[in-house]
């Protein structure tokens, strides 16, 4: 396929690998080659300026790939350039599979939505919900709640004290898959989280029961607050009790094999590891290597739904693409339209406590609302999620428009300005 070029990018390659989807010509499906053109501009001047070592950014519509364009490195120092092999750590990335997934096990009647999750693990039968003690009012003191996806631990002082009542109700499928359970969600139920810590060698039949015995965050519905990993590696433990598969295998055969997704994978083998792209955070000095200490956590036997995957970003584009189809692809149909529908629509308006303005949530992605109010360019309805290291893509339907970008540094401002570039390029 060819790729648009400029003697200004710091690199980048043509890839002539050969793809699972189909590509075209962008004016062949509505879009303009110069506006395409933007993406790989603004993603050289972020490289320029220290902001990236690298990306990978690919832009399909009406079932066709019409820009991908790889740019910089994979590693600083090594310098070895991006390329269409290259793998990323797609973290959150991961939980749009575990919602197709568990869409799936919807459609052939294994569970539903508004099940309790205690029907599939008993363990959380009866859970009950923190109260936060003010400081001074037992003459104990307490940390205030956490924001988004805060964590207790080590270097933050003193574990929050407070009292539980019960649960006004069981938390469900749907509650996990909208991050409206309480579970895993802020300091109390995450030092709760720290004492039946997972244990190396463990799987996701060994370690989620004992999240049953910890603390919600909140009234189950009440708010919205993001669950990084308890909530949705419990939904992969569902996905396995109901479907009899552990989950790597699950996603294997009903997803990413049906799809061409050759390199998407817990666990990345020997001859992978070379192509998997270095992480990087910025800070004064510049980007600087992070350790990823979760890549030998039993990663091979413990396949962590909330964001364990690693991906090329030819194989996620499939993935957005087949959701873009109404849930098929090549042929291959792996969820009615009716469902896909159901995945994408706003179940959490932004209304409710926790969501920005204009953007509400569905079953396991984020959903635009009111574009105007969150100041997008894409699409009321346009539906997707992002991952820690800066991954991030999107499915705008009205469109039929996919975008995928791949980073290992995250800085939201690109993910933003990768949106608007990419609708911007829309022409007819």
């Amino acid at each position: 396929m060819k790729l648009l070029t400029s003697a200004l990018l710091l690199c980048v390659v043509a890839l002539s690998v050969v793809t699972a989807a189909p590509t075209g010509k962008p004016e062949d499906v509505g879009l303009s080659a110069p506006r395409l053109q933007r993406i790989s501009d603004m993603i050289q001047r972020r490289i320029a300026a220290g902001e990236l070592a690298g990306a990978i950014t690919v832009v399909a519509r009406r079932g066709k790939v019409a820009h991908l364009s790889a740019q910089g490195v994979m590693d600083l120092e090594s310098k070895q350039p991006m390329s269409g092999g290259t793998m990323f750590r797609i973290a959150s990335m991961t939980k749009p599979v575990v919602g197709a997934a568990i869409m799936m096990m919807v459609e052939e009647g294994r569970l539903h939505l508004n099940d309790p999750v205690s029907r599939y693990i008993p363990e959380f039968r009866g859970m009950k919900v923190g109260v936060l003690l003010q400081a001074g009012a037992d003459g104990r003191g307490a940390l205030p709640a956490g924001g988004r996806g805060a964590q207790a631990g080590a270097g933050r002082g003193a574990p929050p004290q407070f009292d539980t009542v019960p649960a006004q109700r069981e938390i469900t499928i749907k509650d996990l898959l909208t991050h409206v359970s309480g579970l895993g969600s802020g300091p109390m139920g995450n030092s709760d989280i720290d004492k039946v810590a997972r244990k190396e060698g463990e799987k996701l039949a060994d370690y989620i029961p004992r999240l049953g015995r910890t603390t919600l965050e909140f009234q189950p519905g009440s708010r919205w607050t993001y669950s990084p990993g308890a909530g949705f590696e419990t939904l992969g433990r569902i996905v396995e009790i109901a479907s009899g598969m552990p989950l790597d295998r699950f996603v294997r055969t009903r997803i990413f094999d049906p799809l061409g997704m050759k390199d998407i994978t817990f666990w990345p083998t020997d001859a992978q590891l070379p192509r998997v792209a270095s992480v990087y955070a910025r800070g004064e000095k510049g980007l600087t290597k992070q350790q990823t200490p979760n890549d030998t956590m039993s990663r091979n036997v413990y396949f962590r739904g909330s964001g364990g995957l690693y991906s090329t970003a030819e194989d996620y584009v499939l993935f957005g693409m087949m959701l873009a189809n109404g849930g098929e692809l090549n042929g291959k149909r792996l969820l009615g339209r009716k469902t896909v529908e159901m995945m994408s629509a706003a179940h959490v308006p932004d209304t409710l406590p926790g969501r920005p303005v204009g953007e509400g949530y569905g079953l396991s992605v984020r959903v635009v609302t009111n574009h105007a109010a969150r100041g997008t360019m894409l699409s009321d309805g346009t539906y997707g999620w992002s991952g820690a290291q800066g991954t991030h893509f999107f499915v705008d339907p009205k469109e039929q428009l996919v975008g995928v970008l791949m980073v290992q540094t995250s800085i939201q401002e690109v993910q933003r300005e990768f949106e608007d570039l990419v609708a911007q390029s829309v022409v007819d």
